[in-house]
C-alpha cells in the first residue's frame, strides 16, 4: 500500500511508521462523521491535533468520495447504503516522524473522482459537487491512489501531510 508514496519522496522504511490506525466504515453516509471522530482521537493521542482541521477535511472528502463513488448506484440502488453487512471502506493513518498518511481504501477500481467527477472549466468553476479532489490538492502536501493488488480488490486513495520536526 505504501510504494506509491515513495515516488518522488526521500525513502521511508515502512516498519518505521511510529504509529498506525485503522478503522472500518460502514457503507452509510454517516460514517463520514465517524471518521471525522476517529481521526481527531488518533491525532490528539499522537500529539497531533494541531493538524486536525486540514486533516479532517482530507479524511472528509476521501471517505465522502469512496462511499458516493465506490458503492453501486452511489448507495441509491437496491439496498442502499447500509445493505452490506460487511464495512465498504476502511481508512488509515499511518505517522512517521515527519509524514501523515491518511489512507482510504473502497471496493472500486475506478479512478478517484470517475465519470462523475466534471472537468474543471471556468464555466462549471462553482459547482457544488466535484470539488472533493480540488479540496484534497489544496489542504495536502501530495496525494494519489493505486488499485490494489492480490486477492483484494478495489484502490487507496491517499493523501500525504508533512509534519514539523
Amino acid at each position: 500500500m505504501l510504494e506509491p508514496l515513495r515516488q518522488g519522496l526521500p525513502p521511508v522504511d515502512p516498519t518505521a511508521v511510529s504509529g498506525s490506525a485503522s478503522c472500518a466504515l460502514p457503507a452509510r453516509f454517516e460514517a463520514v462523521r465517524g471518521a471525522r471522530s476517529f481521526t481527531r482521537s488518533t491525532l490528539n493521542q499522537w500529539g497531533l491535533d494541531y493538524r486536525f482541521d486540514d486533516v479532517s477535511l482530507v479524511v472528509s472528502e476521501l471517505v465522502t468520495n469512496a462511499l458516493r463513488h465506490a458503492l453501486p448506484d452511489g448507495g441509491r440502488g437496491p439496498g442502499g447504503l447500509g445493505g452490506e453487512p460487511e464495512a465498504a471502506v476502511r481508512l488509515h493513518l499511518m505517522r512517521w516522524s515527519t509524514r501523515l498518511v491518511c489512507a482510504v481504501r473502497d471496493p472500486s477500481e475506478e479512478r478517484p473522482g470517475g465519470a462523475f467527477e466534471p472537468e474543471r472549466t471556468e464555466e462549471n468553476c462553482d459547482l457544488e459537487s466535484g470539488r472533493g479532489l480540488f479540496l484534497v490538492d489544496a489542504y495536502s502536501d501530495n496525494w494519489g491512489w493505486h488499485p490494489l493488488a492480490g486477492r483484494l480488490t478495489g484502490k487507496v486513495v491517499w493523501a500525504l501531510f508533512m509534519l514539523a520536526d
